[in-house]
């Protein structure tokens, strides 16, 4: 699918980008565009890359539409990464979080349809469904852009992709707790009782090309992910560090943090639809010519959510999760 085609990749330089782009390579496309604002990433990322000749680092916001026009021009697919992610960070600063992640989204949409690209692919996150952090709620916003996008009178299809937390990215809670235990003999849990949705890398780039291959345009790909108690995370990362009497401090809820996850809320699961054994398609409410019935042969989901306190991994299979990802 991407032989010989241009692909723009906002927000490149991250963690999702940088695995993104190396199995995008694999496929010989004509060019890969990286556009982000952070000029030592992109030569640090262009380094790691060894100056793959098919590589084009561009410096830009998704802010400024003029600037996406120009770097989008020509190009087949874009893959919208860039965001503002932590938590905390929008919750302080949530009018700098509105203008990367809803007014970048919708520059990004603009840009698409000018340039007439084919497909544009939205990575969202399960802090969308049901909100209750400024984050979630950019996120939300932003699949709500996408997914009306494909109302309008253009050829471009958009379609968004919502996963878990994905294991090892910038700023994860294994490298932030690995750090405590070599650091302070101490980790910080917000609670005890926290359960989360991961995702492996690999498993999140699979998702975005599913959703590139096989997507009509308006719906959201969420992958059936393991979910994880995040002190039995703490437990495992502890006892393979080989550290005596490191202590677990609860420090409480941060403003916005919820203590289960979900992927989909009550009023969602009305149009969310089993699509394999490893992907839930959520169908919008609002019509979109022809997509209804390109889904209408698989089966309703009909559950009042999927949360993160369900089906809880072991131990034991935390551990081998985290050694197949090499964190341990």
């Amino acid at each position: 699918m991407f032989k010989d085609k241009k692909i723009l990749v906002t927000g490149g330089t991250g963690s999702w980008g940088y695995e993104l782009v190396s199995q995008l390579l694999q496929q010989q496309p004509k060019a890969v565009i990286i556009f982000t604002r952070n000029e030592s990433n992109q030569v640090a990322m262009n380094r790691a890359f060894l100056n793959n000749k098919r590589l084009q680092f561009v410096i830009g916001d998704v802010r400024d539409k003029e600037a996406l026009v120009e770097a989008s021009r020509g190009s087949d697919y874009i893959f919208h990464l860039a965001a503002l992610k932590h938590v905390p960070v929008c919750e302080e600063q949530p009018y700098e979080a509105l203008k990367t992640n809803v007014t970048g989204t919708q520059n990004v949409i603009e840009a698409a349809i000018e340039n007439k690209v084919k497909k544009v692919i939205y990575i969202s996150t399960d802090k969308a469904a049901n909100p209750s952090n400024f984050y979630g709620f950019t996120k939300a916003l932003g699949e709500r852009l996408i997914i009306h996008a494909n109302s309008l009178p253009t050829k471009t299809r958009f379609v968004c992709v919502r996963g878990g937390n994905v294991l090892g990215t910038n700023g994860s809670v294994i490298h932030v707790f690995k750090s405590q235990i070599e650091r302070d003999s101490k980790i910080g849990i917000t609670d005890k009782q926290m359960t989360r949705f991961f995702l492996t890398i690999q498993d999140a780039i699979k998702l975005l090309f599913k959703a590139t291959y096989e997507s009509y345009g308006g719906e959201i790909f969420v992958m059936k992910m393991p979910t994880c108690k995040i002190l039995d995370l703490a437990h495992v990362l502890i006892e393979a560090s080989g550290k005596k009497n490191v202590e677990i401090e609860e420090l409480g809820v941060r403003p916005g943090e919820k203590l289960h996850e979900i992927l989909f809320t009550e009023y969602e699961s009305q149009y969310a639809v089993h699509y394999d054994k490893e992907y839930f398609v959520i169908l919008p409410a609002i019509y979109i010519d022809g997509l209804q019935e390109h889904y209408s042969k698989y089966e309703l989901v009909n559950m009042e959510n999927y949360n993160s306190s369900q089906s809880l991994m072991s131990m034991d299979e935390i551990k081998k999760m985290l050694q197949k990802g090499g964190f341990i």
